[in-house]
Formats: structure tokens, C-alpha cells, sequence
């Protein structure tokens, strides 16, 4: 059986996560591994309903998060996991209970997330109207020794990717990365319309 991972993007609201995970995931699929990727709506939605934004419940949903995250991980499936996951301690946590874990820290300014944003959250939570958002009124704990460090306020999504699909080829759990030559005018094109959508642009 492959040896698979879990591939964990951690970074503040806004600073990209979840572009920069399912392009790697993409990636791999199109390599023939087998992925499943794992995101916040989605698990809030079905995994961990009612619970609620304080540290506690907060540290419940990834923990639930890392245990489906084990799962697959231990039957030869990638998983990519964006969560915001401010603190450290579950982090660390769940890395020990993983155990083939590769820690991506998404490093961006609050100002930049904030300009980001297209949802409009950080302007919710600077009125007041949204408590403990992180970044605002929470904290955020940055990884100590995270495997990789991305800045997506200075990094192309395509640089950020090559990042850590390098990281994954050094640690032996995919085969050799080289990096493509380059898009084709089409796909460059798709590529900024995704961007624009999650307000690169």
C-alpha cells in the first residue's frame, strides 16, 4: 500500500488554504493517488453540527477532523485538511495521533486577508457582530515547525503549491516533483477566474 498523508493547511481566515489545498490535491489525484480532501463548511455542515466558535468547540472539530483524517491516512489516502486550527496544542495533538502529518502553514497578513475577504467576515467581526474570529477578538497561534511555510501575500499559487509538493517528494511519500513548464494560454485563463472568484484579484 502507498504511504499516504495528511497534508494540514493552517493559516488565518481569507489567506488562501483552500486555493492552495485543492490544487495540491488535484495535483496528486491526477498522479493516480488516491485523495480525499477535507475543508470547514463541509465538515461543520455534516461532522461536527452544533457546535460553536469557542476554544473547546473549536478544538472538538478538528479533533473529529483528525480522526477521519487518521482513518483514511493509515489506508493509503492522501488527505488534504484547510482549517484555520489556531491553536497549536490540538495541532499538535492531532499530528501525534496521525503520525504521517505534514504541517503547511499559510502565512499572510490580517490586512490582506481582510481585503480578501468575500465573504465579508472580518468586516462582521470588526462591528462586533461575529465573536471570536480569529485574527480579530481570538488568537492565532502560529506553527513553531510547521514542514512548510507558504506566503501567499508574496507567492503565486503555483509557487506556493511547488512548495509543498517538493516537501511531499523529500519525505517520500510521493515520487520525484518537477515543476510544469508552464500553462497554456486557456488554462492560465481559468486559473485567474478562480483566483478573481476567491478575490486574488
Amino acid at each position: 500500500m502507498d504511504k499516504a498523508c495528511t497534508i494540514w493547511f493552517t493559516g488565518l481566515p481569507s489567506s488562501g488554504k483552500s486555493t492552495i489545498a485543492n490544487r495540491v490535491a488535484e495535483i496528486l489525484k491526477n498522479k493516480g493517488y488516491k485523495v480525499e480532501q477535507l475543508d470547514g463548511d463541509v465538515t461543520r455542515k455534516y461532522l461536527s453540527k452544533g457546535l460553536g466558535f469557542t476554544k473547546e468547540d473549536r478544538d472538538e472539530n478538528i479533533r473529529r477532523v483528525g480522526f477521519v483524517a487518521k482513518l483514511l491516512t493509515r489506508n493509503g489516502v492522501f488527505v488534504t485538511a484547510a482549517f484555520v486550527s489556531p491553536y497549536r496544542e490540538i495541532r499538535d495533538e492531532i499530528r501525534k495521533e496521525i503520525g504521517n502529518f505534514v504541517e503547511v502553514y499559510v502565512k499572510c497578513p490580517v490586512e490582506v486577508c481582510i481585503e480578501r475577504d468575500v465573504k465579508g467576515m472580518y468586516k462582521k467581526a470588526l462591528k462586533g457582530e461575529i465573536k471570536n474570529f480569529t485574527g480579530i477578538d481570538d488568537p492565532y497561534e502560529e506553527p513553531l515547525n510547521p514542514e512548510v511555510i507558504v506566503e501567499t501575500d508574496k507567492e503565486t499559487v503555483e509557487e506556493s503549491v511547488g512548495k509543498v509538493m517538493r516537501k511531499l517528494a523529500e519525505l517520500g511519500y510521493i515520487d520525484e516533483w518537477s515543476e510544469p513548464e508552464g500553462y497554456s494560454e486557456e488554462e492560465e485563463e481559468i486559473v485567474k477566474k478562480r483566483l478573481e472568484n476567491l478575490g486574488y484579484y
